[in-house]
């Protein structure tokens, strides 16, 4: 049964900045409100829609290419779970301290993942999507870079259970730093920012790369590497400090930001770009929910407006292209 989110912190007293002009829209996926996650249908619609970043989620192929998955568990973004060929190789697996069953990119070479075909991850909430299950193929990390350098935009990468990746041989560091330099993207002015939710794998990109790197912080618990003792000790003036000794800024859940958190993030020299901002009721506070069909569409240019007030620098969203028309409005009025 889907139940409404509970109220964000957005409620917090606005502060006028500069970042809110300049915000960059991180494509969340691509433009996964409107087409299955992580396809080139969905990072080329985010394009089309304005969007100044895609974002690829990666995690390896047996031969070590990176793809672009929100998890390495694919049975909830592919059709693998209905090809016979591939039953064999159903599995449970432990992965950061929890358990969990069904096929893993880290067990197909390429060739095989390439004969897969995605499908929409939220079904109750995205029926429209599930017209295009079974069109579209998972996307390398390569052909997201060549996407993106022929539209001129960045990309956005996350590195997904790097602790994990490295622990079984498939270390995800510098495979990413060698296809981005391969692509002419070295330095911290080039379009380009690497996540984690993980510390150690930061620290140690952070001594292969002058990129931009972006610390990920969560509403609860704490990075699997257990670097440090819980994301909410990140979000302090002395968590803030110690990231930006290897990070360039922050990408908190949106319900954890407060015009104080950002404030503070910024004096100590770090961008803040929250996630993620979506369109259905289902993810927004009530007080911004169009009728009560929890898949119904509510007052997403309302709550990225919120956000953009307290100064955020960046925003992800499932729906580029209401963010970036809501950064275009809020610039447009100043």
């Amino acid at each position: 049964m889907l139940m409404p989110v509970a109220g964000c912190a957005e409620e917090s007293k606005p502060v006028t900045s500069d970042a809110a002009h300049n915000a960059i829209v991180i494509a969340h996926r691509g433009a996964s409100g409107e087409r299955p996650e992580h396809t080139i249908a969905a990072y080329e619609l985010a394009i089309a829609q304005g969007a100044d970043f895609i974002e690829p989620d990666l995690v390896p192929t047996s031969d070590g290419v990176l793809v672009a998955r929100h998890e390495n568990e694919i049975s909830g973004t592919t059709d693998v779970a209905g090809r016979p060929e591939f039953a064999g190789r159903r599995t449970t697996k432990a992965i950061d301290g929890k358990q969990v069953t069904g096929w893993f990119t880290e067990d197909f070479t390429l060739a095989e993942l390439k004969t897969l075909r995605a499908k929409e991850r939220l079904p109750q909430l995205r029926p429209a999507n599930t017209g295009y299950d079974g069109r579209f193929e998972v996307p390398t990390l390569a052909e997201v870079i060549a996407l993106a350098q022929k539209h001129g935009v960045g990309i956005y990468p996350e590195t997904k259970h790097p602790g994990y990746f490295a622990s079984i041989g498939l270390p995800l560091e510098a495979r990413l730093i060698e296809q981005l330099k391969a692509a002419g993207w070295t330095r911290r002015s080039d379009p380009v920012f690497i996540q984690s939710f993980e510390v150690d794998n930061l620290k140690a990109l952070r001594k292969l790369t002058d990129l931009s790197l972006i610390q990920l912080i969560d509403k609860e618990g704490a990075p699997a590497d257990r670097a440090v003792e819980s994301y909410a000790a990140m979000r302090t003036p002395a968590g803030l400090k110690a990231i930006a000794t290897y990070a360039d800024g922050i990408g908190p859940n949106k319900d954890v930001v407060t015009a104080e958190l950002v404030e503070a993030a910024h004096a100590a020299g770090l961008k803040v770009h929250p996630w993620t901002f979506r369109a259905e009721n289902y993810f927004l506070p009530m007080r911004r929910w169009s009728g009560v069909n929890p898949r119904g569409r509510g007052d997403l240019p309302g709550e990225i407006a919120a956000y953009l007030d307290m100064g955020v620098d960046g925003i992800f969203s499932d729906f580029p292209g209401v963010a970036a028309q809501t950064v275009g409005k809020t610039h447009n009025q100043e």
